[in-house]
């Protein structure tokens, strides 16, 4: 009895997982989520392509700036301690030569690797991690960019727009060409019956006109 009993608990269990493993299948073969994938996969590819095409003009649009937009920084003044460098005030911003050959300092040399846990590299300088910086042109080449990106996106879609707009009228033109040689088969007009709407207001007309010639014969 027993084993009968676990063979049924089995058999619905198979049941159950084949029944999982069939909406699955399903779920997955399903033609929005085959069309996401690929829409996925191209939007990638096409990215990839407007981000090489975006960094080749923002090369351009910044070629004669000295440096490069990268090097347009605002250092604040040091508000407490935390943002003085370890090395004094006047090592907030080093050079790149001072911080490949190092720094020495009261007999205390700070190599290249030591440098690298107190500076970070901003358009060709080393600034102290620990100071308030404004980054203009993090925020101009994030502008361009976004300017560049909406601009080909634009063209992109204004190309694919006409094209499929020229494709549809070269349709209606054939189709139309169709049912001139072949009148009978242009489709019908649909005749579109009276909305609710129009049977309200019917109905409301046709209760006033009973209602006016009821009138006098209940004076």
């Amino acid at each position: 009895m027993k084993e009968t009993i676990k063979n049924i608990k089995n058999s619905k269990s198979i049941k159950k997982a084949n029944g999982l493993m069939a909406e699955f299948k399903k779920f997955i073969t399903r033609g929005n989520v085959i069309d996401l994938s690929v829409g996925v996969i191209m939007g990638s590819a096409f990215g990839a392509i407007v981000t090489a095409f975006t960094n080749i003009l923002l090369s351009l649009a910044t070629w004669g700036v000295p440096g490069g937009l990268n090097g347009l920084v605002t250092v604040l003044p040091a508000a407490n301690s935390s943002q003085i460098s370890p090395l004094g005030k006047a090592y907030q911003v080093i050079t790149t030569q001072q911080f490949v050959s190092g720094i020495t300092i009261d007999g205390v040399t700070y190599n290249q690797s030591a440098l690298s846990t107190l500076y970070t590299s901003i358009g060709g300088k080393y600034y102290y991690k620990g100071l308030a910086i404004i980054n203009w042109g993090s925020i101009i080449n994030a502008a361009i960019s976004f300017v560049i990106i909406a601009l080909v996106l634009f063209v992109v879609l204004k190309v694919y727009t006409s094209l499929r707009n020229l494709r549809a009228k070269r349709a209606n033109a054939k189709l139309e060409a169709y049912y001139k040689e072949h009148p009978e088969a242009r489709p019908q007009p649909e005749v579109k019956g009276p909305t609710e709407i129009d049977l309200l207001t019917s109905i409301n007309e046709s209760l006033k006109i009973l209602a006016e010639k009821e009138a006098p014969k209940k004076e």
